[in-house]
């Protein structure tokens, strides 16, 4: 396929990367055009100098940016220079709002809007292993579903637009859950003297595991906190988050006390620190 991709960062540059591998004529644009060259020259694929040379004559449009206010921006200047039928497919995470905005807005010039939030991270973006939760039409995400698998380990069609946002938001809830449990485990386990370590060997193997658990505990344990997904952008998804509950009803009384514990991170200097920094708030 031809495909424009706009945002080339930690996540969008792999899956990039990945198009290209597959096969895929890729015009690649960033906000920075030195990184885009960089990309282009590094991975084979084209620079773009702007999101209208990524988009035009596309396919297939993937963007991975930062917010609302980016994807109105971007999908703005991509979507004259796409042809009729071709897909925008959005992989950063907004709130549902949006993406139903930006899907009525490209049905009415002829083109499909999927929502597409990815959970996995950056290891997951580098290996090709993110989890993909879709909205919108289901078959246009059958028409570039074997583009995304490039990047992909799964792809879940949750619905009409807005939905693949809202099971990104379950997914955050169910992390920001986690690891504050683990922040304060970790906590624990030191304040009663044990080691950490033979803790983690003990506990991880029973009904306590998760992901966290198995690549959080032993850097937060040490303090190390320079790994992964950051502080400042779980709050962003967060605040999503509960602004959505205040409008649908849901009681999300742990999730809005962990913002506040991301909200003390981030007054100690951690924005850039990854999301297991909770256990920073927590002595020893």
């Amino acid at each position: 396929m031809r495909i424009g991709f706009a945002g080339l960062g930690v996540m969008g540059g792999p899956m990039a990367r990945h198009l290209v591998a597959a096969g895929h004529e890729v015009a690649g644009y960033n906000r920075s055009p030195d990184k885009a060259r960089a990309w282009a020259e590094a991975n084979g694929g084209r620079f773009a100098a702007t999101v209208a040379e990524a988009a035009e004559g596309a396919d297939l449009f993937v963007l991975c940016v930062g917010n609302d206010d980016d994807v109105r921006q971007v999908v703005g200047e991509a979507l004259p220079m796409l042809k009729a039928g071709a897909v925008i497919v959005d992989h950063t995470t907004t709130s549902a709002k949006v993406a139903r905005a930006m899907a009525d807005l490209c049905a009415a010039a002829s083109v499909a809007f999927i929502d597409a939030p990815v959970s996995g991270g950056q290891a997951g973006a580098e290996n090709g292993q993110l989890s993909v939760m879709a909205g919108g039409d289901a078959n246009a995400l059958e028409t570039v579903r074997p583009a995304v698998m490039a990047y992909s380990k799964a792809i879940q069609h949750m619905g009409a637009s807005g939905s693949g946002q809202l099971t990104k938001m379950v997914n955050q809830i169910a992390i920001a859950g986690v690891v504050q449990g683990l922040a304060e485990a970790v906590h624990f386990a030191r304040a009663a003297g044990l080691d950490t370590d033979a803790a983690y060997d003990a506990v991880s193997k029973g009904a306590a595991q998760s992901w966290q658990m198995d690549n959080r505990w032993k850097t937060a344990a040490k303090g190390e906190f320079e790994f992964g997904f950051a502080v400042d952008w779980m709050r962003k998804d967060l605040g999503l988050v509960l602004d959505e509950a205040r409008a649908n009803g849901a009681v999300l009384s742990l999730t809005a006390l962990v913002d506040q514990f991301y909200s003390e991170v981030q007054g100690m200097g951690g924005n850039r620190w990854d999301t297991s920094s909770l256990k920073a708030r927590l002595k020893p």
